[in-house]
């Protein structure tokens, strides 16, 4: 087992950091690329592992494809199949297997596609055969909407391709509202006409006539912006520039640039990206926020809240259970090694986050999950802290530890 010990000498951080472009972005547009034909390579386009996965299923004429843990791979890749006609079977590590696929399976069967479990019923392995007449596709589904908004997002962007388009209807409220937004802006910018409610999608068929050129590209990642606000948080002082970083909320993490004045990390846009500059303020010792269309955001503001005892509750959490771990229960059982709580309210429907901060004097563990390493090594500004497997971090921000060496962390690596 790798492991990283991760400690800041001076706890003083003044650094230029290249942010990888979002992986949301990315994938979404590798799969709207692919339905419309278009080779054109797509700007900034994201290094992470998961990108990767997708370019590489992609491309790959195998009837089998093992994206690992990519999710969004998991999630988008039956419905492009399904579009596009072909005969495959998609497959995944042992979570994968563990992650929930029901809702696309039966909402993608309503449409009038052939989609079948290659083993228990609800999970992948998923299969994929081709039909014989696409002309008979139902142009309305119905689909579970509060488990994960990439089953959503995965319907809408083959929807333009269907004959008659498609209405999706909501029976579940939805959640990660800025993802489906996300999907919405990319689909408008080749030319989709569609119409966003509350409770349904409608979504018209995209003519050919209608297709609008432009050069597709990917903005930088918010989420992974996010570990640099939590890092200027508890330097000492800290000028950082995030190179590329837009006030753009195509990407919902955007909110963190507002969440974050309140603790005294300012944001200044430029034309080349953001100043990230913390000043003293007397922020607040009790926080309540709802993550339900920022999940991504949960273990990075846990950490920091724990580590300043600031006493919050977190709600809209839920979906966090069925992430590449059980995030909730892994950042219980991580933050515990550092005197704090976050235990569940039967009372009022959220997590409570409490306990008095100490540097943990045994390694964090990161359960296979990318969110894990990078929200915990934060704390190295206050003391050392080790971390196990941080390569798990080649998932989203394959560079992190490199940017944080430039940054003026010292990294020991090792492995046992």
């Amino acid at each position: 087992m790798s492991k990283v010990r991760v400690h800041h000498p001076t706890g003083k951080i003044h650094a230029h950091v290249m942010l990888p472009g979002s992986k949301s972005e990315s994938n979404r547009l590798l799969i709207i690329q692919a339905l419309l034909h278009d080779s054109q390579p797509v700007s900034n386009l994201s290094n992470a592992l998961d990108t990767q996965l997708m370019q590489h299923a992609l491309q790959s004429d195998s009837p089998l494809i093992d994206i690992q843990d990519a999710g969004t791979c998991m999630r988008f890749l039956p419905a492009y199949y399904c579009v596009t006609n072909q005969r495959k079977t998609i497959t995944g590590n042992a979570r994968m297997m563990e992650r929930p696929i029901a809702p696309l399976v039966q909402a993608l069967s309503e449409i009038g596609f052939d989609v079948r479990y290659g083993g228990k019923e609800g999970f992948a392995p998923i299969e994929i055969f081709p039909i014989s007449d696409l002309s008979r596709l139902s142009d309305e589904v119905y689909i579970e909407a509060d488990i994960s908004s990439q089953f959503v997002s995965a319907l809408m962007m083959i929807a333009p391709f269907l004959p008659n388009g498609l209405t999706i209807h909501f029976t579940t409220p939805a959640i990660s509202l800025p993802y489906l937004e996300m999907t919405e802006q990319l689909l408008r910018q080749v030319g989709v006409k569609l119409t966003m409610n509350s409770d349904s999608i409608v979504i018209q068929h995209l003519h050919k006539s209608e297709i609008v050129s432009r050069e597709p590209k990917v903005n930088s990642d918010w989420s992974s912006a996010s570990y640099w606000y939590s890092i200027a948080f508890l330097a000492k002082e800290a000028d950082v520039f995030l190179v590329g970083l837009r006030d753009n909320w195509m990407q919902g993490d955007r909110i963190m640039a507002d969440w974050m004045k309140r603790f005294g990390v300012l944001t200044e846009f430029t034309v080349d990206g953001a100043w990230l500059r913390k000043v003293p303020v007397d922020f607040p010792k009790m926080m309540k926020l709802n993550f339900k269309d920022n999940p991504d955001l949960a273990q990075t503001l846990a950490v920091m809240f724990a580590s300043a005892n600031v006493y919050a509750t977190f709600s809209g959490i839920d979906s966090l259970k069925v992430k590449e771990t059980d995030r909730i229960e892994a950042l219980q059982k991580e933050l515990a090694k550092m005197n704090v709580r976050f235990d569940f309210s039967d009372m009022y429907d959220f997590y409570q986050l409490k306990g008095e901060f100490h540097i943990p004097d045994s390694e964090i563990e990161t359960y296979h999950d990318h969110r894990m390493a990078m929200s915990f090594a934060a704390l190295g500004l206050l003391g050392p802290v080790t971390i196990q497997n941080p390569d798990v971090v080649f998932k989203s921000y394959p560079d992190f530890w490199n940017q944080l060496h430039q940054a003026g962390f010292q990294l020991d690596f090792s492995s046992r």
